[in-house]
């Protein structure tokens, strides 16, 4: 009888033994996971990658932009240099407007808007702009150009315009 009892106490123990090995092994991993920093990373990363990735193609759409601009600057300069130097041609407005689409390959020329003045009247013809130049006078350049600062579906500045003018005394 003694022995009988003595295995039930012992398989009681044992059985107990078990039962809070397993809750301490329990407790044992939850206290580990949260002193461990294996995962951390990740969860990290997946906090910052689109705050990351809209800061980079912002970047780069700005730089689009900002490259535009330039081109277009460029494109107005040549188009006020050809028509201050096209006095007494043919075809005034036509190598103006050829001139700053040739000096922005990269824009598109439809969207290109050209504004041309010449003495602050201004001309949209070959035959009005050769009416208005003379030597001395002011040729005026404006041209405009639509731009796009849309980052990850969020519009920064809708209606985007870019701007650039250029002037050139005629020869």
């Amino acid at each position: 009888m003694l022995r009988t009892i003595s295995r039930s106490v012992g398989a009681a123990w044992s059985q107990w033994q078990s039962s809070t090995r397993h809750r301490l092994s329990w407790r044992h991993s939850f206290v580990r996971m949260l002193i461990d920093a294996r995962g951390m990373s990740i969860i990290e990363f997946t906090i910052a990658a689109p705050v990351l990735l809209m800061l980079g193609t912002g970047f780069l759409k700005f730089g689009v932009a900002m490259s535009h601009y330039m081109m277009l600057t460029n494109a107005s300069a040549q188009g006020a240099m050809a028509l201050a130097l096209s006095r007494g041609t043919a075809t005034l407005y036509g190598s103006t407007t050829t001139a700053i689409t040739s000096a922005a390959p990269s824009l598109t020329p439809a969207s290109i808007t050209k504004t041309v003045r010449v003495n602050g009247t201004a001309c949209t013809t070959d035959s009005a702009c050769s009416g208005l130049l003379a030597a001395g006078v002011t040729a005026l350049v404006i041209t405009s150009y639509p731009c796009d600062l849309t980052v990850m579906g969020v519009n920064f500045k809708s209606g985007c315009t870019l701007t650039a003018q250029s002037a050139q005394m005629v020869q």
